[in-house]
């Protein structure tokens, strides 16, 4: 991403993404939100993958704010950004997990827990086809991807788009706070679920999944820890 300045002087920033499972849908997905706490689409060329983006400045993290703070901010955004979309347009959760399944599975001789990975795996699959309230996911949303902006407070980047269940997209800001959640992992998932209005237990057990089953380089770092405190 570099600074850009439109012809009428306007503030831009121009993305470039490499071609990404997760993220090839990002601009249908902004175009979708249409700045409700997201950052404007302003252009869009689907051969080379640039997009044009509204530019936030100051542009500060919300990572910068006290992750209480965070907690806020994030479950308010995610109640504006979740509708329903247009029937047929985007992805299902489902193909990222089946995606993330394939991946975990390449890396089986890896495992250090395969009982705790194969119950990730299925309890992973399991939310995915049941969702009790299906609406566009953001899916990466955490407090590096909330920059502080003019137009709002705080504005969302860097989505990757998929339908599915809402208790989902809890998930990654819940990640991204590592220290508070290996201290109070139920104490966080409540906290976030009342603050969303969303089911608790849902929460549990993506997390859970996530945590035991998501793709990763090292089968034995914290997630694992994690993931057997929260196992069903």
């Amino acid at each position: 991403m570099v600074p850009a300045t439109r012809r009428d002087g306007t503030p831009a920033v121009l993305k470039i993404g490499m071609p990404h499972m997760e993220a090839e849908q990002e601009a249908e997905g902004l175009q979708f939100w249409d700045g409700d706490a997201c950052v404007h689409l302003l252009e869009w060329d689907s051969s080379s993958n640039a997009m044009l983006l509204e530019r936030c400045e100051p542009g500060t993290p919300l990572f910068s704010l006290p992750e209480e703070e965070q907690d806020e901010i994030i479950a308010n955004m995610l109640k504006r950004l979740w509708r329903t979309p247009p029937a047929n347009k985007f992805r299902r959760l489902s193909a990222l997990v089946e995606y993330w399944r394939q991946e975990t599975l390449a890396a089986a001789n890896a495992w250090t827990d395969p009982g705790l990975v194969k119950a990730g795996l299925e309890t992973m699959q399991q939310l995915a086809d049941n969702a009790e309230r299906e609406v566009l996911l953001v899916t990466d949303l955490h407090a590096g991807n909330v920059l502080r902006a003019q137009r709002e407070p705080w504005l969302m980047i860097d989505p990757k788009p998929f339908v599915g269940d809402a208790a989902y997209d809890s998930i990654q800001h819940l990640f991204n706070c590592e220290s508070r959640l290996l201290s109070d992992p139920l104490g966080m998932i409540s906290r976030i679920s009342t603050l969303l209005r969303i089911d608790a237990e849902r929460v549990r057990l993506w997390l859970f999944a996530r945590a035991a089953a998501e793709p990763r380089i090292d089968w034995s770092n914290w997630k694992l820890q994690l993931a057997r405190r929260l196992a069903p």
